[in-house]
């Protein structure tokens, strides 16, 4: 193992030297929370089929004792994201949050399941059919009630409504369709918890896509209250799409609720974050640091929703949590006083220079220490691969028929 104590020790020097806080940059790390997906332990695939795994989660259970090995190991995983339909196909058992508490984490998010009954061919809420609209918002309002049990703060919405041809429907009905949909949602929602819209410019629809931006999503937002915000799914956008300045946006309005961390190379390809444009990640934290250190910081879910199809579970996970630990541990250590003045200057290189350094910092022996200070291994992912858990779960759960996530 690298020295990483004395390593920290040059760091901490170094930044000082800057004016950096080294004890404020490692208490925001110790405060970082990210949220698992449940489906991110099960088996999933494409539309062509599911890959199986061995030892791939298919209960709500197993799900949590997966989820419960990465916070184990990281430290910054405590919830997990569920997905109604798949995790509580049976219904929902109040049970399930003690079971959860046992094992040292709890139910974060509820998403829930409006994109996979045949009934959504023509779309859910945007339907031109009132039963089927009434049928998805009555799925939603029993994810507010599963919401209300768990003590979730966050109702995560994505809709595949849309249309695939022109003149298949009224582009501004389906509008209003949409709004009233989630207006009668959120006025039964508590007040402890928030709607978070998410948007997707295509697929499945390939004509046109009901919430298909953040500009979408935002009014959407708007229409329904104060307690309504944008989720951000970073492979939600189309190529060239300038994220940072949108992440930008919505924070300066007020708007900006949530992250589904992931990268694309394509489109919605869900691939593991920082593995395809990890310097457009941390642009993307530079702009939420800046928000952070605000006297009114925003309240800001972040949450992982990546598709494992070939990559190990939960390995998977946690290289995805340490990538986003990384990221923001960078951004944390921006040379502030070195950026504003060079700004102030005009002075285009020193600008860019300043985010370039800190995007190329070693911060991996600050995050080691950190994690020392927490009480965890200072190498999560060598420290699992080591515990001998995948090897076991593996040999009792062997391939099974798939269910409970994306297929």
């Amino acid at each position: 193992m690298r020295d990483f104590r004395s390593e920290y020790n040059t760091l901490a020097e170094r930044m000082a030297e800057k004016g950096i806080d080294i004890e404020a940059v490692k208490a925001r790390l110790k405060a970082q929370e990210i949220e698992t997906p449940s489906w991110g332990y099960a088996d999933s695939g494409t539309r062509f089929g599911t890959y199986s795994q061995p030892g791939a989660a298919i209960t709500i259970a197993e799900k949590l004792a997966d989820a419960a090995q990465v916070h184990a190991f990281t430290g910054i995983a405590p919830a997990i994201a569920v997905h109604v339909a798949w995790d509580f196909p049976e219904g929902f058992d109040p049970a399930i949050v003690e079971h959860a508490e046992s094992l040292g984490v709890r139910i974060g998010a509820i998403n829930p399941t409006c994109f996979q009954d045949p009934e959504g061919l023509m779309g859910t809420i945007a339907n031109p059919d009132t039963r089927i609209r009434q049928k998805a918002v009555a799925h939603m309002l029993e994810s507010v009630a599963i919401g209300r049990q768990v003590g979730s703060r966050n109702l995560s919405l994505w809709f595949a409504d849309g249309t695939n041809y022109p003149g298949q429907d009224d582009l501004i009905q389906r509008r209003h369709r949409v709004s009233e949909s989630l207006q009668a949602v959120y006025e039964v929602m508590p007040e402890t918890m928030r709607m978070l819209i998410e948007y997707k410019p295509f697929e499945p629809a390939f004509y046109h896509t009901d919430i298909a931006d953040w500009g979408m999503a935002y009014l959407f937002a708007k229409s329904c209250g104060e307690r309504a915000k944008v989720l951000i799914d970073l492979g939600h956008h189309l190529h060239g799409t300038n994220i940072e300045h949108i992440v930008a946006t919505l924070l300066d309005e007020g708007m900006l609720g949530g992250f589904h961390f992931n990268n694309a190379r394509y489109a919605d390809d869900d691939l593991v974050i920082g593995s395809v444009n990890p310097y457009q990640d941390f642009l993307i934290f530079d702009q939420l640091v800046v928000a952070e250190s605000k006297p009114q910081a925003p309240d800001i879910a972040y949450m992982i929703d990546q598709n494992f199809n070939v990559k190990p579970k939960i390995a998977g996970m946690i290289q995805s949590c340490l990538n986003i630990q990384r990221t923001y541990a960078k951004a944390l250590v921006v040379d502030r006083e070195k950026l504003a003045a060079a700004r102030a200057e005009g002075d285009i290189i020193g600008s860019e220079q300043a985010l370039i350094e800190a995007f190329n910092s070693d911060v991996e022996p600050l995050l080691m220490v950190v994690r020392e200070e927490m009480g965890l291994e200072p190498e999560p992912l060598a420290a699992y691969l080591a515990s001998g858990y995948q090897e076991k779960i593996e040999q009792e759960r062997g391939i099974r028929e798939a269910g409970g996530g994306l297929g």
